[in-house]
């Protein structure tokens, strides 16, 4: 779910500017599980058919899909902007260098079809990408389930400078996590839960190249990444990021389980964002206690309640916003 780094000072003006306004924080406010049992009922149904098909073919999309969601929550909340085409060239969210890795966005096209063949003008987009991102998770990883509240609304603009001033990038500290978060309304542990996402889909060699060769400016490592692991990550990745794909939970990348916090723990995190779990007593300790638990036992239910909570980020509901017909575009 994280991304490549900004310019620090542009963040935290964006951090007060979010405190003031509190235009992204949770509220949930409207929704509800069930909401189209009338009004779409066989909604849920199509788009599991659609995301197994997809799946199916692609096993990568899952993480995909989880991804999307999330880049969608954190950028004017939950309200499917990030699948807006720009109004002009290159200024919508998918044309951010934060999003520039997103995919996923023809699955999300694939199941809009499909349920408008059965109810058009009904189910958002926004809502689409919630759903998605639980189905992914339940089809391909075997992860644990959660009931996703629907009655989104779909927004009508998307702005490429607003996802680079507001999505975590994959090179924060902790105290950079942890604004960020605080600032959506999620908790410390709500940033340890939803960090575990890692432990299904992929990153680049481009993206961990500075943590391998040049942290600190002076061509130097990560102290805080295992040596025998970044001596192995090296072999894989050239100065300059060139390199194959690396999984995100090495060994472990299509399914859900608690061996993404195991290897946090033992420093062999793959991103900077991942090892600063360890710097704050809170997150630490969830670190620990999942790498020693069972992932359906605390962490899936975990995961399921913080994916809820992050879902009402911002949302739009009544008759606020739209419907979109097609999701790229707005009616």
């Amino acid at each position: 779910m994280a991304v490549q780094t900004r310019v620090v000072s542009i963040f935290f003006i964006q951090l007060v500017l979010l405190a003031v306004s509190g235009l992204n924080r949770v509220s949930g406010a409207g929704l509800q599980t069930g909401f189209y049992d009338e009004s779409c009922p066989e909604a849920e149904t199509i788009a599991l058919k659609t995301i197994r098909q997809a799946i199916s073919k692609d096993g990568i999309v899952a993480a995909a899909l989880l991804r999307l969601h999330f880049h969608d929550c954190f950028v004017r909340g939950c309200e499917a902007s990030v699948l807006l085409d720009a109004a002009e060239e290159g200024d919508a969210e998918k044309d951010a260098s934060s999003n520039f890795s997103l995919r996923g966005y023809d699955v999300v096209d694939d199941v809009k079809s499909a349920i408008e063949k059965s109810c058009p003008g009904v189910v958002s987009c926004a809502d689409i990408l919630a759903l998605a991102a639980r189905d992914a998770v339940r089809f391909q990883t075997g992860g644990s389930s959660w009931k996703v509240e629907t009655g989104r609304r779909d927004g009508r603009i998307s702005l490429s400078k607003e996802a680079d001033e507001n999505l975590p990038s994959s090179n924060f500290n902790i105290a950079q996590l942890k604004q960020n978060f605080a600032f959506k309304g999620l908790t410390k542990k709500d940033l340890v839960v939803l960090s575990g996402a890692h432990t299904i889909g992929v990153t680049s060699c481009f993206v961990i190249n500075d943590r391998l060769y040049n942290f600190t400016g002076r061509s130097d490592t990560d102290p805080a990444l295992d040596p025998t692991f970044a001596s192995e990550l090296k072999k894989k990745c050239k100065p300059g990021g060139g390199g194959p794909v690396l999984e995100l939970d090495q060994g472990s990348s299509t399914v859900s389980d608690a061996h993404f916090y195991k290897a946090v723990r033992q420093n062999r995190g793959l991103l900077t964002s991942d090892a600063a779990l360890l710097n704050d007593p809170l997150t630490r300790a969830y670190v620990k206690r999942q790498s020693t638990s069972p992932v359906k036992a605390t962490f899936g239910k975990d995961f399921g309640k913080s994916m809820v909570k992050m879902g009402g980020i911002g949302v739009l509901t009544g008759n606020e916003g739209e419907i979109r017909k097609r999701c790229a575009f707005v009616n």
